[in-house]
């Protein structure tokens, strides 16, 4: 390791070579100015522009609040819907059924 003198003031000429030159104190007027110019306020605007201020649609915290319930009620239209195509397929391969039966029925008659 090397020796170094910071705050001690040799009188011999080899340890002087050792002695660390003295700091400089850092300009404190440059950091102070940056500081004030950045607490500086900015200008403020005299009119206020309530169109920007206002959101565009009124209701839009209505809608975010209600639309996981509609998420749930669209889910649940869904499977009604797919239910009465259901039923109505059903109800028409019935009548269907029942049409082709009487044909036969009136076709055997005829023979």
């Amino acid at each position: 390791r090397e020796l170094r003198l910071r705050n001690y003031d040799p009188e011999d000429e080899e340890l002087k070579k050792r002695k660390v030159p003295q700091a400089k104190p850092a300009s404190v007027e440059d950091k102070v100015k940056e500081q004030l110019e950045a607490a500086k306020p900015e200008p403020i605007i005299d009119e206020v522009d309530l169109a920007n201020l206002a959101p565009r649609k009124p209701d839009w915290d209505l809608k975010r609040d209600v639309a996981k319930k509609l998420e749930k009620l669209e889910k649940r239209t869904q499977r009604a819907i797919a239910e009465l195509i259901r039923e109505r397929l059903k109800g028409q391969e019935e009548e269907l059924a029942s049409a082709v039966e009487s044909a036969k029925q009136d076709g055997s008659d005829s023979d």
